[in-house]
């Protein structure tokens, strides 16, 4: 399914309010580094807003030959490296490469940059039929704001960070400790949070006006929207349930990241960057949470959110949602692929009438290669990191504060270990004992 003229004609004019709203912010953005003094900056912004007013008024001409739109060879070819694995190896590379030249995109100039070119791939994007029913959606809009203010604010926070590290290493004070005048509560900060509150009041209002609120129909059990997802801050949450049974998923995992931040500032050592930015004296604690946050959190919400369909298939960007798509998993336990696939054997079973510790000595003995991986995994790997790689770790956090660390550490990467499992062996459990209604 592909962009019709119809659609395109609709289109047309938010395309042409979108392309003129860019011309306008880079026209601005000119102005202010013209007077700066940065005219080759300026000068290349000029050009870019002129030529986002031509992009504009061929959308405006609601001709689905002018519209501008991506090629569709270009969507297909997304379309076609599109999947759960790409996907998550892509966002887990591009957080790397932020992170080891935060220096060179944390510069103002780059920034507005890669801003322009995703607001441009974006509006080329709204043109296919496919992605805007998607991204246009109601539900979905202040989404897709969340994801660019959520850019914006860890790009001043890098950004203030990596400041902060470059005065600290000439021997200065970092910036917080420079601006660190105090102001009353009355009236100063109280008169800037009663402006912000009206200035929220006015766009909120705005926004119910031109963005009805996508109420459906009185809920039915006959009748359920497929697919039938969670609210988007849950989308994680329920990724995460298609890896684990949902004791795992829904309870301890939701439950460690709850205990983990209470326990956060117990477990700390490091007595520098409390109260400014700083990421080259806690680079240990900033790559966990980043990664944590954004590629165990984030990346799962846009995944889930954008890239689930129905039947919770994984769809490209530009490709339509149809119910029919069948994907057939053939997911296999641990023990089938031990005891069945590599032994060529029957899964150990108890004889007819055994008696119930010969059960459950069967049992364990079925589960026996994934309770070794499990066991080597949360029992021996922590003290083999504490004499290698967290040897540091270890002797200045003693013996309690590290086995919490690691452990609350090694229980988070179940999460990627888990998915790259799944994809890459078709590996559903580990350990399967539907006596007890045990898996993970």
């Amino acid at each position: 399914m592909h962009s019709s003229g119809f659609f395109l004609k609709d289109v047309a004019g938010f395309l042409g309010g979108y392309y003129a709203f860019m011309a306008v912010m880079n026209g601005v953005a000119a102005l202010l580094l013209w007077q700066k003094k940065r005219n080759v900056w300026a000068v290349t912004w000029a050009v870019f807003a002129g030529a986002m007013m031509v992009l504009a008024s061929l959308a405006l001409s609601a001709s689905p030959a002018f519209v501008p739109a991506l090629p569709s060879g270009a969507r297909s070819l997304v379309n076609s490296l599109s999947g759960p694995v790409l996907y998550t190896l892509g966002t887990t590379v591009l957080l790397g490469v932020l992170f080891v030249f935060r220096k060179f995109f944390v510069q103002p100039m780059v920034a507005w940059t890669i801003l322009n070119v995703m607001l441009v791939l974006m509006g080329l994007s709204m043109a296919d039929e496919n992605f805007a029913a998607i991204v246009m959606k109601p539900d979905n809009v202040p989404i897709v704001g969340l994801v660019f203010l959520l850019a914006f604010f860890t790009w001043v926070a890098t950004k203030q960070a990596v400041v902060n590290d470059e005065r600290i290493a000439q021997g200065l004070p970092p910036m917080e400790k420079v601006n660190d005048e105090k102001v009353l509560v009355w009236p100063d900060l109280v008169y800037t949070e009663l402006i912000c509150m009206v200035g929220v009041s006015a766009f909120l209002l705005f926004w119910a006006i031109f963005l009805p609120a996508p109420l459906e129909e009185p809920a039915s059990s006959v009748k359920t929207p497929n697919p039938s997802k969670a609210p988007w801050y849950f989308l994680g949450l329920q990724e995460m349930l298609v890896y684990f049974d949902p004791w795992y998923a829904g309870v301890v995992l939701p439950s460690l990241v709850v205990f983990g931040l209470m326990a956060m500032p117990y477990l700390d050592f490091n007595k520098k960057g409390n109260g400014y930015y700083s990421i080259e004296e806690r680079k240990f604690s900033y790559l966990v949470y980043q990664f944590g946050f954004f590629e165990l959190w984030i990346t799962l919400i846009i995944l889930g959110t954008f890239l689930r369909g129905p039947n919770w298939n994984f769809f490209g960007p530009f490709e339509y949602w149809t119910p029919y798509k069948v994907e057939v998993l053939n997911n296999v336990d641990l023990p089938q692929m031990f005891w069945v696939n590599l032994l060529d054997r029957p899964l150990p079973r108890a004889p007819q009438g055994a008696g119930v510790l010969s059960q459950i000595g069967f049992v364990l003995l079925r589960e026996a290669p994934g309770l070794v991986l499990l066991g080597a995994y949360l029992v021996l790997l922590p003290p083999l990191l504490a004499v290698t790689v967290f040897r540091g770790f270890f002797a200045k956090m003693g013996f309690v504060r590290y086995m919490v660390m690691v452990s609350l550490m090694l229980l988070m990467l179940t999460l990627p270990i888990k998915m790259i499992l799944r994809w890459t062996f078709n590996l559903r459990y580990l350990v399967s004992i539907p006596e007890f209604s045990l898996n993970f």
